[in-house]
Parts: C-alpha cells; structure tokens; sequence
C-alpha cells in the first residue's frame, strides 16, 4: 500500500510539472507580446493626439457651429463589448460582463450589441440574448482597418440619426500593473478634451476648405472617433496580454508550492515505508532469536 501511493504521488509530481512547464512558456509569450503592444499604443497615440490637434484648430474657427456628433440626444445606445478570443487570463473578460450588467440596468431606451472576442459571444449566446454583430480575431493584434470596418456601419447609423450613444467598454493599459476597466463614450464627442479658449489657437490658421469648413469639422471628428476607438482597442489586447501573464505567473507559483506539498507527502509515505520495513525486519529477528532460543531450552 505504502509502494502504490508513493507511485501515485510521483505521477501527480510528474503532470504538475508539465503544467508548470506550459504556463511558464504562457507566461514569456505574454510578456513578450506586451512588449510590442506598447509599442503599438505609444504610435496610436500620436496618431491620435495629432487627428484632436486638426479637429481642436477646426472647432475653434468655427465657435458658432456645433456638430451633430457633439449634440445630445435620446434614442438608440450602441454597446462595444471588448473581451478576448482565448482564456486564461484572470478577471479580464468577466469584469466586462459585469459592467455589461451594470450598463444595462442603468441605461435608459434601447440597447445595440457589438460584440468583440469569443468570451463575450460565448457569455450572450448561453444567455439568449442578441447582439447586432458578432467579431472575432481583432484582439489579439489589432489594426486601423479592422477599426474603420467595426466603427464605419456604426458611424452610418449616427449620421442617419438611428443611434445617439456609442459606448466602448474595455480594459484599459495604464502600466504593467495596472489595467482598469472603463466606460467610453464615443458618440456624443466631448469637444472640451479637444478644444481650447484663446485667440492664438488660430492665428496661424487661415484657410478655406471645398465643399464647406463645416463639412470638414464633421470629417475629422469620424476620424477622431475612428482613431480613439483604434486606441482602446490597442490598450485592450496590451491589457489582454498582461492580465494573461499575470494569470500565468500565479498559475506557475501555485504549481510550485504544489510540487513542493506533494514531495514532502511523498517523502513522508517514504519514511513510513522504511519505518515499516525495518519494523518487520527487526520483529522478525526478535521471533526468530526467541524461537533458537526456544529451541535451545527443550534440547537441554
């Protein structure tokens, strides 16, 4: 009995430190694919502070107009629900559900679904409920024409006057250690983050602009709106990538401390056996010395 559980023990051992082996590979992959969506963000935003300088250079030559996508209405709210394709990593995809829940039990009139990652298609499809579009394989490396594609039909719908809120909802990367989870509204734009008061914004911009400036304001805000949502969805998968390593390093710990536990059980079902051996050897020399010595006495 004692041989069969040090066995079974070394077999537990053995599958532990596989496992450990792959969430460790999971862990550098991780870590590694951070790297380069930070990277990917620092270009983002420059793409996109230099998109808000135009539009703020625009608005401020135009302090009389006040764009469609600036005004707020009531009607259809548009939900982007960004979660991940693949698992295992942490609290990520199901703090996005709970703000999903959240959003849902506050927000007044209709509500719109677009779904981003399997987690969230898989979360509405065992719930029943419906979502206007279903998009897979973006988080992971995402692009500036898989934004334009997501946010173009939305954008239609805006113009048309069939939506009046579009609201993002995803993690955000601030650093290596701390992603927060975060409501971003689109549509209505706050012009306040893009406009600023004073004159000598806009002295060295005169110009005129076919087919009107107004025209022209309203184009760079969809481009605004377009490069915005193409950030946070770069901090989405950078914020992916180290919820997934972190997960993964505590995976590799607990796999760790595990091995450890299961060798000392192993190494005291061990010395029990050697106790129990050498109990045996030693009650069989007991009883074979008295029987010699049993012997001895019935010759005499």
């Amino acid at each position: 009995m004692p041989g069969g559980k040090e066995r079974a023990l070394r077999g537990r051992i053995r599958s532990v430190n596989s496992t450990k082996k792959i969430t460790k590979a999971m862990e550098l992959i991780a870590a590694s694919r951070i790297v380069k969506a930070v990277g990917r963000i620092g270009g983002a935003r420059t793409y996109f502070r230099e998109v808000s300088e135009l539009t703020r250079e625009l608005l401020v030559t135009l302090p009389s107009y006040r764009p469609p996508l600036t005004k707020t209405s009531t009607g259809t709210t548009v939900l982007i629900l960004v979660t991940s394709d693949r698992g295992l990593c942490g609290g990520y995809n199901s703090s996005v559900i709970r703000a999903y829940e959240e959003q849902t039990r506050t927000t007044e009139g209709p509500i719109e679904l677009v779904s981003i990652g399997r987690r969230i298609e898989s979360y509405l499809h065992f719930r029943g409920i419906e979502s206007k579009v279903h998009i897979n394989g973006v988080t992971h490396l995402p692009t500036l024409d898989q934004a334009y594609a997501i946010m173009g039909p939305i954008m239609k719908r805006v113009d048309a006057g069939e939506v009046a809120r579009v609201v993002v909802i995803s993690n955000r990367f601030y650093s290596l250690g701390v992603q927060r989870l975060e409501e971003t509204t689109l549509v209505p734009v706050d012009t306040s983050s893009v406009v600023e008061t004073g004159d000598d914004a806009v002295e060295h911009f005169d110009f005129e602009a076919e087919p009107s400036l107004e025209a022209v304001v309203d184009s760079a805000l969809h481009q605004l709106i377009v490069a915005e949502f193409f950030g946070l969805l770069l901090e989405a998968s950078a914020a992916e990538h180290a919820a997934r390593q972190r997960a993964m390093k505590n995976a590799t710990d607990n796999a760790t401390e595990l091995v450890k536990g299961l060798t000392r059980a192993m190494n005291r079902v061990r010395q029990d056996a050697i106790t129990t051996e050498i109990t045996e050897i030693v009650g069989g020399a007991e009883a074979l010395a008295q029987g010699d010595h049993a012997m001895s006495g019935d010759e005499r």
